[in-house]
């Protein structure tokens, strides 16, 4: 089954099919370039993993905040130095009850591992020549660890380090700055030539229409490489079954506008409206 939407499925986001996406698109972009890239280049997958620590009880909301690319594990609780615990062997059994104890809560800590792509001469040594990204949730919440380590690394790129295309297939969190204002539209498409930096193109993009068909930049003298999005999308959504995890008549998170829930319900073939949202 293919998706309701020409575009990017805003349903990925929704119901938390974003990491198992993410990852796959990763790998479908290093597919795609390394088919048609010359061959005095290589394409390698690379990622970022850093630890957030949440306060006790605080996970539920980050893992719906962040949804994808995140798993959970609890600290270790270390006694302080100088009240290191023994162990004895007793004669007889001791006998305790819930009031001889003190109710402790573990800290709670998400790992984030956001994948990326790379593009890296060979001649004369392995210089990094373009990266390409694919914003992770974490990318778009202000403030956030994620959001601090990404933006020093789009700060450098931007200012011409190394060529960047980053792509926001995302809807959910905030757009990264930018001095001029991003276009209007769902999701956004940057491509950074380290030698024009910082002034940059974007291509804005929708779940109503295909998304566009992208220049990969190289070093000069070498010509671009182009990226179509859309079949690497389709594919994933395919070879997946995302239909079968993805309920359409439940309302969008974050929600869609009224005329694009009328449109979805003309795609879907029905008269009726989504839900109310709650």
């Amino acid at each position: 089954m293919t998706s309701p939407f020409p575009g990017m499925d805003p349903y990925i986001e929704a119901c938390r099919l974003w990491d198992d996406f993410h990852h796959k698109l990763i790998s479908e972009i290093d597919r795609a370039l390394s088919a048609v890239m010359p061959s005095h280049y290589v394409v390698r997958q690379g990622e970022r993993a850093y630890i957030s620590q949440l306060k006790p009880g605080a996970f539920e909301v980050e893992r719906n905040q962040m949804q994808g690319d995140v798993s959970i594990s609890l600290s270790a609780v270390r006694p302080p130095r100088g009240h290191e615990s023994s162990v004895a062997l007793m004669d007889e059994p001791v006998t305790t009850t819930e009031y001889d104890s003190v109710l402790m809560v573990a800290l709670e800590q998400i790992e984030h591992i956001e994948p990326f792509i790379e593009i890296r001469s060979l001649d004369p040594e392995r210089t990094l020549v373009t990266t390409i990204e694919v914003l992770s949730p974490s990318n778009k919440q202000r403030g956030t660890k994620g959001w601090k380590l990404y933006q020093r690394k789009r700060v450098a790129h931007l200012t011409g380090h190394a060529n960047l295309v980053e792509i926001d297939l995302l809807r959910g969190g905030g757009r990264l700055p930018m001095v001029t204002q991003w276009p209007i539209s769902p999701y956004a498409i940057l491509v950074s030539r380290s030698e024009s930096a910082p002034s940059c193109r974007a291509w804005p993009a929708s779940f109503e229409a295909p998304l566009p068909t992208i220049p990969v930049p190289l070093a000069p003298p070498d010509r671009d490489v182009s990226l179509s999005l859309q079949p690497l999308v389709d594919a994933i959504y395919a070879r997946s079954r995302y239909a079968t995890d993805i309920d359409y008549h439940q309302p969008c998170t974050p929600p869609l506008a009224t005329n694009e829930v009328e449109w979805l319900n003309q795609r879907l073939g029905r008269t009726s409206p989504n839900p109310p949202l709650e």
